[in-house]
């Protein structure tokens, strides 16, 4: 009797593993796609969609196309509100060395603002539609303060630092004009970083760029007479260009990048790390931003 309950439980841990890796590797034949990376020349398409957190597949995709001969021209598309400085910095560096060796069109969605206008202005062209939200170039900060609630429920926060600046930005003690100051430099600072990037890649006076610098959004169209984009059309429109301007006859192939296969668990752990990302910069605060605030809608 024990030897048949012995090998019903083998036999029960036997289905739990086959189902596990059943599942694994549905998970990597649903998560993973084909590309038609190789072969036929044509025109490189990258895709930056939502609000730009982390830098890392953009940028290397933009390199392999950089580096692949059947690639002629890439067309960037930016459906995207902005997102904090250091990834859009670093996609923006990625497009401006890729630029100087294959031509390099933008086409904007609904939205390419702040961030998202930031990694455009450096490519060849720039194509918006008449209604597409761009601009707010600018830096923002966003801070809380819940003195007042801790104070109606009896609650008091203590911390200990190293210097005084250490908890700047702490949801639990007022700002000091201090503070603000120091912050403001930070803002000012990556402001002018900003307005730089833009005067270089449109090929605009400084200070022309700077009063245009002040946060406010445009529409295509007003961006078009700004002479923040070159061009208005659609998606097909930028590619149609970048044929032109790689020199191909007729309708031009689109490549796109290799999607990277994922297990079921490489999405769990990503999914986890991005929610303790999100909790720590809730957590601190201190997230300096390329982001357009506010949503829009029609």
């Amino acid at each position: 009797m024990k030897i048949k309950w012995l090998l019903f439980g083998l036999a029960v841990v036997m289905l739990i593993f086959i189902f596990f890796v059943a599942s694994l590797y549905i998970a990597t034949t649903i998560t993973g796609e084909k590309t038609d990376f190789v072969g036929k020349e044509g025109i490189g398409l990258v895709e930056v969609k939502g609000i730009i957190l982390d830098s890392q597949e953009t940028v290397k995709q933009l390199f392999d196309f950089k580096k692949n001969e059947n690639v002629k021209a890439v067309v960037l598309r930016i459906e995207s509100p902005g997102g904090v400085v250091g990834p859009s910095q670093e996609i923006y560096d990625a497009v401006k060395k890729l630029a100087l060796k294959k031509k390099v069109v933008v086409s904007m969605g609904s939205v390419a603002a702040s961030g998202g206008y930031y990694i455009a202005a450096p490519a060849t062209k720039i194509f918006a539609n008449p209604g597409t939200i761009t601009g707010s170039i600018g830096v923002l900060m966003k801070f809380s303060n819940i003195e007042g609630l801790m104070d109606k429920i009896g609650m008091k926060a203590f911390t200990i630092k190293t210097g005084k600046y250490k908890d700047v930005g702490s949801p639990v003690r007022t700002m000091s004009v201090e503070d603000k100051a120091m912050l403001q430099g930070v803002i000012d600072s990556t402001h002018g970083q900003f307005v730089k990037a833009v005067a270089e890649g449109r090929k605009l006076p400084l200070e022309q760029v700077k009063t245009l610098a002040d946060g406010r959004i445009y529409s295509g169209e007003q961006a078009l007479a700004l002479k923040l984009v070159d061009n208005l059309g659609t998606m097909q429109d930028a590619i149609e260009e970048a044929g032109k301007l790689a020199g191909i006859k007729g309708e031009p192939h689109v490549i796109t990048p290799p999607k990277k296969k994922k297990v079921l668990l490489d999405i769990l752990m990503e999914e986890t790390a991005d929610r303790i990302g999100g909790l720590v910069k809730q957590e601190n605060g201190l997230s300096v931003n390329y982001e357009m605030s506010g949503k829009l809608g029609q």
